[in-house]
């Protein structure tokens, strides 16, 4: 009987112990569960965000193609102004250089016309004249001319076109000046 009895506990003690590990299993199989769904929504959204980050790559290298052809259309557009710009200077240059020449001509004319007149009214017109024009017109006319209108000029404004005369002289005759571009 004592063996029964021994024989009944130790039952009792693995129904007991098969009964918690029934539980056990049980509880396994609902957390198993419970983690295979938390798996299986990782790799949904996981899924989703490689499906995200492809678009937005994919977005990403067409706007950088877009921006690589602007950047082209932009610099073509540069270069094409710059070209421009170049061509516009060397026709400004032209015509400037038309323009000092048709000055000169027009002032090589001018001065002819003093030097032909007689001295006391190519003073008189001088005179009378923006200072800048007259020094203009006396700085082409032969030497001989000059003193002849200067001396039949007011002193002072003789005496005035002469130190106009000498100090535009002395600047184009300065080293400063000859090496200017």
């Amino acid at each position: 009987m004592r063996f029964f009895l021994i024989l009944i506990f130790i039952s009792s003690l693995f129904a007991v112990d098969k009964q918690k590990l029934l539980d056990c299993y049980k509880i396994f199989e609902q957390k198993k569960a419970e983690l295979e769904a938390k798996a299986e929504s990782l790799i949904e959204k996981q899924e989703a965000l490689e499906a995200l980050k492809n678009t937005y790559m994919a977005l990403i290298k067409k706007k950088e193609k877009i921006l690589k052809l602007k950047e082209q259309e932009i610099n073509a557009t540069l270069k094409k102004i710059e070209e421009e710009k170049k061509q516009l200077l060397a026709l400004i240059k032209k015509y400037q250089k038309l323009l000092e020449e048709i000055k000169n001509a027009k002032l090589d004319k001018i001065t002819k016309s003093y030097a032909k007149m007689r001295a006391k009214n190519a003073a008189k017109i001088l005179e009378d004249m923006n200072p800048k024009d007259a020094i203009e017109i006396l700085q082409r006319l032969p030497a001989r001319v000059l003193s002849k209108i200067l001396e039949k000029m007011d002193p002072d404004k003789a005496a005035m076109y002469t130190q106009m005369l000498q100090k535009d002289v002395n600047e184009s005759s300065s080293p400063l000046n000859s090496h200017r571009g």
